[in-house]
């Protein structure tokens, strides 16, 4: 059923009783209080308490130094004045001039509307091709996101016909240590603009994609929805603003959670 945002609770629990012997935890939380790394630490400290109840121990939780509202008022305090300036004039000059919109093309036409109805795609690399990348990172002083980053980019300038290309990809931005141990909604989305005029090779591609993500991530406070707010795109109801198509590179491990 939908949350209520107004009400709450906006973290639902329920015990499913498969047999005598098997019982399903099932956790739903609404995506306004977590994030990809809320969910880690939210499955990791329930597993911890668990293992400490079947053993007969007392199950105990490290104490948190902040607490979610506490990281608000810091960043309301900190993001202003001089300081909200400076990033948001970081953002003024990266994306001065973008273009509108992606204009990739589609096989049937554009509603004018989003419908958000979509699809998932599957596939698997050939074996060797992540050495590869990590190897090309490496001796490019980059990062495998980087190197995917700059490629991704080249795919989408090919199949557009536009040498300039802006690309979303979500940060975690938790740049405080206090943070790391808080369920919340922390991740912000930042806007990865590539230059592809001039016919350049890919190792310069990898650098520029290397200095516009050290760029963005230095300047990565400022909400999403304030940088649109700030730079008030041409707006299209059948399309976001600022970009149309997101990275993102999840290589966290994520081990299977093992229980007592």
């Amino acid at each position: 059923r939908p949350f209520d945002l107004e009400r709450g609770p906006l973290l639902r629990t329920a015990l499913v009783k498969v047999s005598e012997q098997e019982h399903v935890l099932v956790l739903v939380m609404h995506h306004i209080v977590s994030d990809g790394w809320s969910m880690g630490i939210l499955v990791k400290e329930v597993v911890g308490l668990y293992e400490a109840y079947a053993q007969g121990r007392e199950a105990v939780l490290p104490e948190l130094p902040v607490q979610y509202a506490d990281y608000a008022v810091w960043q309301r305090d900190w993001l202003k004045g001089e300081v909200l300036e400076a990033q948001l004039e970081y953002w003024r000059q990266q994306l001065k001039g973008a273009p509108r919109a992606l204009e990739l093309p589609t096989d049937k036409p554009r509603p004018a509307v989003q419908t958000f109805r979509g699809d998932t795609r599957g596939f698997q690399w050939r074996k060797g091709l992540w050495e590869g990348v990590k190897g090309l990172a490496q001796r490019e002083g980059a990062t495998p996101f980087m190197v995917l980053l700059a490629a991704w980019q080249t795919v989408l300038s090919k199949y557009s016909g536009q040498d300039d290309v802006c690309v979303g990809s979500a940060i975690a931005n938790r740049t405080r240590a206090e943070t790391e141990g808080l369920i919340g909604f922390f991740v912000n989305t930042l806007v990865l603009r590539a230059k592809l005029d001039g016919n350049p090779t890919f190792r310069q591609l990898v650098a520029q994609a290397r200095e516009v993500t050290l760029g963005a991530y230095a300047h990565q406070e400022v909400p999403f929805e304030r940088l649109v707010e700030e730079l008030q795109p041409e707006r299209d109801m059948s399309r976001g603003p600022l970009f149309q198509v997101m990275f993102v590179l999840q290589n966290a491990p994520g081990g299977a959670v093992k229980l007592p």
